[in-house]
């Protein structure tokens, strides 16, 4: 059981509206429905009367929401009495990244800082870009770094938070390199032949992008889906190993692409996307304890990559 499902219930017993709660929540609304009847699932038993409009609890959800205040208002207590212990945090700057971004871009970037910004003290969490998001939204970090497309735009209200663009990041086909530096799989592939895929887990963000590539091809690719998982990282590390072509962020094999351990897998730059890296912050008139060094870093990289 999550805490965000107590909070979730207690707006939906607010608000009575699953589209107005999952609204507040920065969630969408199928998502917010998901995760009450994840909390349902978890209690084994009905909490909302979904035969009703305005939405209402069943008795048991009555009851429920009863505990849930309890325990929500227990548990803000105990992380206000930690943030106390821990004044020392105020000069740590807390990130959310993508995976993908954690691996690849995240620690180039925070070397680059320090010739012109200074050294920066952080604490990473690492997510898939849902859960990253969520994160910022939650209060649980003090910026968040992600891909930005406009086909897959991140689900974060434009009036509460604030964004930055940082870079540009190219998804293209790499593939291990045979014998002759030419890649073992490439596209469009051989006619009447398959090419071994490796793909992003179905719902990741990275599938999604792919999936606008592949619809965007002249022509139907020949892709034979071998293996799938939501990291980048896995995807690299079996693309290494010959086992088939994968769609990476090219950041990710800078170094690979350097020693010709992977090479390109569609020729002249075909079958790729540009996506942009951006930074996030809630506003300042929104947030809810601002860090002095967070909001130096935010001016800093606002004068440095005007929009």
């Amino acid at each position: 059981m999550e805490t965000k499902w107590l909070e979730d219930f207690v707006s939906l017993a607010e608000t009575r509206s699953f589209s107005r709660s999952a609204h507040l929540r920065h969630v969408t609304q199928p998502a917010f429905s998901r995760r009450i009847q994840a909390l349902e699932a978890w209690a084994g038993i009905d909490l909302v009367d979904r035969s009703s409009y305005p939405t209402r609890l069943t008795p048991a959800g009555e009851t429920f929401h009863a505990q849930a205040l309890d325990i929500l208002e227990s548990l803000q207590a105990t992380r206000n009495m930690m943030r106390s212990h821990q004044a020392a945090g105020q000069d740590m700057i807390e990130f959310a990244v993508p995976h993908t971004l954690a691996f690849s871009f995240f620690p180039h970037w925070l070397m680059g800082l320090r010739p012109t910004f200074g050294a920066v003290k952080t604490r990473l969490t690492a997510l898939n870009v849902h859960d990253a998001a969520l994160r910022l939204t939650e209060g649980g970090c003090d910026l968040l770094i992600a891909y930005h497309h406009a086909s897959q735009p991140l689900q974060i209200s434009a009036e509460r938070y604030e964004t930055l663009n940082l870079t540009t990041e190219t998804l293209a086909p790499y593939a291990k390199a045979g014998p002759d530096g030419q890649p073992l799989f490439s596209l469009p592939g051989r006619p009447g032949g398959r090419v071994p895929f490796l793909s992003y887990a179905s719902g990741a963000y990275m599938a999604q992008l792919v999936e606008l590539i592949v619809k965007q091809a002249g022509e139907p690719l020949p892709l034979d889906p071998i293996y799938e998982t939501d990291m980048a990282e896995g995807l690299k590390a079996m693309a290494l190993e010959g086992h088939g072509l994968a769609f990476l962020p090219r950041s990710s094999v800078r170094k690979e692409l350097a020693s010709r351990r992977l090479v390109a897998a569609a020729a002249g730059g075909e079958l790729s996307l540009t996506m942009e890296v951006r930074i996030y912050r809630e506003r300042p008139g929104h947030a809810r304890h601002p860090k002095a060094v967070a909001l130096k870093l935010w001016e800093f990289l606002r004068l440095a990559n005007p929009a």
